[in-house]
């Protein structure tokens, strides 16, 4: 069973599996949306493989800064 082409405008629907992984899905453009919304099984599971894995290795705590000007926000 196929969902029905979603229209410009709404929303496309996205996997829950996206939402529980922590993807900030919600900042994505409505065309971004829509590719993540066609995602085969299979390409899910790469997705969301790959997101674990970057996961594992990411520093428990990260510096949020940026250096603008010489000067460390």
């Amino acid at each position: 069973m196929t969902r029905p082409p979603e229209s410009d405008d709404q929303q496309p629907v996205l996997p829950d599996a996206l939402y529980e992984a922590g993807l900030p899905v919600d900042l994505l453009s409505h065309e971004q949306r829509l590719v993540l919304s066609r995602l085969t099984p299979q390409e899910l599971g790469v997705l969301l493989d790959i997101k674990s894995r970057l996961d594992a290795v990411e520093p428990e705590v990260q510096a949020h800064g940026e250096i603008a000007g010489g000067a460390l926000f």
